[in-house]
């Protein structure tokens, strides 16, 4: 009603419908089949780790200028290894570290019906994106809850957030939630006897 005043504004609001997030397109299957899952850390992810390496390089860069123009290249052995024992502990030991947490975080997964496969699409070591294809049967869930695995992929750890699927019904299929449940009554009067 309000943007039936005129043609101008209903144009414009045509526009603004079609550019507002809301109103995205459907999303035409790739070659991995129907997007199901949007990480929603994607670029924090790869911006943190871009900025981990870039500092790191510039580290390395930076060591021998610094070496040279304060004079700690020409102090004793314990100073020089301490001051490399530092540098280099931020050098490595940050990019490697946040390597190791955020490996498993998907970006996207993918779902092909099919097949019934999913592709999930992470980060590497060089910010590449990475594929893994699995099966629904490869998912495992950990026996406890751990802090960047929702659940195994084969052996891969998997980080994604269910209340980012659209289709819950999506999350519900890829963690076997679907699947029909049997309790077997005569197993489990075996296991009490037997204690």
């Amino acid at each position: 009603a309000l943007c039936a005043t005129s043609a101008f504004q209903a144009a414009s609001c045509r526009a603004l419908a079609l550019h507002s997030p809301s109103a995205t397109p459907a999303q035409e299957p790739s070659e991995h089949g129907r997007l199901i899952y949007r990480g929603n850390l994607a670029r924090a992810v790869l911006g943190v780790k871009f900025f981990s390496y870039s500092t790191s390089i510039f580290n390395l860069f930076m060591i021998p200028y610094i070496m040279l123009k304060t004079g700690i290249g020409f102090e004793s052995v314990l100073v020089q290894a301490a001051f490399y024992g530092l540098i280099g502990f931020f050098t490595f030991v940050t990019p490697v570290t946040l390597h190791v947490l955020t490996r498993g975080y998907v970006i996207r997964l993918y779902y092909r019906d099919a097949t019934d496969t999913y592709t999930a699409v992470t980060y590497n070591a060089i910010l590449a994106e990475k594929t893994t294809v699995f099966r629904q049967e490869d998912v495992k869930l950990p026996d406890i809850s751990k802090m960047f695995t929702t659940f195994y992929a084969k052996t891969k750890s998997m980080l994604v957030n269910p209340m980012l699927f659209p289709n819950p019904q999506d999350y519900e299929h890829l963690m076997g939630f679907d699947k029909p449940f049997y309790f077997d009554f005569e197993e489990e009067k075996e296991a009490t006897e037997s204690k």
